[in-house]
């Protein structure tokens, strides 16, 4: 008799605890399936009719034609050498926080989010800032906060950014708001992240599941820029803007960082990360994780190579020169970080941008180099050769010179 496993075709096997079994047979007296699940040929797994001894066996002549799921073999594979070597695994959630406590850099809002839970009295929430400040990590920390071992259960992470249409909220949001029951909390919680990214359809369309579905469920959205999210959303929501992370958080994160994984960070390589981070977490302990590959020690020069990002005095020299009358000079420079380094043009205008008065310049040269970088980065924004803009930014403050 023939049945079928996962999508292969086999015939009924044999049991080895001696009583006649079939794999998915259309005799409806005797169907059970043995192994996890219906995984094809998962020796020693437990048989549904109690045969503690129950091993699958499929027919010799069908053997060759079928051949087991990848997933098990690599599992077997690892199970029989013993000594597979496990992968680097990534910083960022390996260091993750799992508590609010734990969150750095934003204790007024952690400080706000602790009364809601010591209350118990959760409303809707939206997390407004940056990237790498850390506002999904707020969310799954007040998840695991309220819910324990069971928070995966009881919370749903949607990225809006990859499903941002309608159908989203119609289908996956709303199919688990109404499912949602939790016998041992009054409610369950929808993480949106990056919410911003929806349609304006699909906004409304969750403007009214969040009010259709208030007894059960709470929604935490996360934006990068709230301006984006329709009013008759932020007005039911509890609003907390997350800010840039300070230089010194930032700086205390990587010590512990680097303290637990034993790695050697110089003062100037620590300067360098707190620099090329520009207030995001994220970015610093990926940046950290890359530059501790490169050497005994991380120092400067793998900070910013591996972050590929201009050093401030590189951007400082270059406007210098412009101001000071010597395109040539300052469009030489321009061309290294382009070229050589790798910059792209997007990445020079934010570090101009950071830079302006952490330079010596005076209020007038500010003022008349913030005016060239705005106009600069709106044209690249809106598609315009990158090199030709930052040329033409040079060329108008030396212009300005003469």
């Amino acid at each position: 008799m023939w049945g079928v496993v996962d999508g292969a075709t086999q015939v009924g096997g044999s049991c080895v605890g001696g009583d006649r079994h079939r794999l998915l047979a259309d005799d409806p007296g005797n169907v059970h399936n043995c192994g996890y699940g219906g995984v094809w040929l998962q020796r020693g797994g437990a048989c549904r009719l109690g045969v503690a001894a129950c091993v699958v066996t499929v027919a010799p002549y069908l053997a060759a034609f079928i051949r087991p799921p990848r997933v098990a073999a690599r599992m077997s594979e690892a199970d029989d050498d013993g000594a597979a070597a496990p992968g680097r695994e990534v910083w960022i959630e390996k260091y993750r926080p799992q508590t609010l406590d734990d969150v750095s850099g934003q204790e007024n809002v952690i400080d706000r989010l602790g009364s809601y839970i010591d209350e118990n009295d959760l409303p809707h929430l939206l997390f407004s800032g940056p990237a790498g400040i850390g506002k999904t990590t707020a969310a799954q920390a007040i998840a695991r906060e309220i819910y324990g071992d069971d928070w995966r259960q009881n919370f749903l992470e949607l990225n809006a950014s990859d499903q941002r249409g309608i159908d989203v909220v119609r289908d996956r949001i709303k199919s688990f708001a109404r499912e949602s029951f939790s016998p041992d909390h009054s409610h369950t919680i929808i993480f949106l992240d990056e919410a911003d990214s929806l349609t304006s359809d699909a906004q409304a369309a969750l403007r009214r599941t969040m009010e259709q579905f208030s007894d059960n469920t709470r929604f935490v959205l996360s934006c990068n820029y709230s301006s984006k999210i329709i009013d008759p959303i932020q007005s039911r929501c509890a609003v907390f803007r997350f800010s840039p992370l300070s230089d010194a958080a930032i700086r205390e994160q990587i010590g512990q960082i680097a303290a637990r994984e034993g790695i050697e960070v110089t003062d100037d390589g620590m300067a360098a990360l707190v620099y090329a981070a520009d207030g995001d977490m994220r970015r610093a302990i990926n940046s950290l994780q890359a530059a501790a590959t490169t050497g005994d020690a991380v120092d400067e020069q793998a900070v910013y190579e591996i972050t590929a990002t201009a050093r401030p005095e590189e951007i400082e020299s270059m406007v210098a020169d412009a101001l000071d009358g010597d395109f040539s000079k300052a469009r030489a420079t321009l061309d290294t970080l382009l070229t050589e380094t790798g910059i792209a043009g997007g990445d020079v205008i934010d570090q101009l941008h950071r830079s302006v008065w952490e330079f010596d310049l005076t209020d007038r040269e500010a003022v008349r180099l913030l005016e060239r970088i705005g106009e600069a980065d709106y044209r690249i924004t809106e598609g315009a050769n990158e090199q030709v803009q930052l040329e033409a930014l040079l060329a108008s403050l030396a212009l300005d010179e003469q």
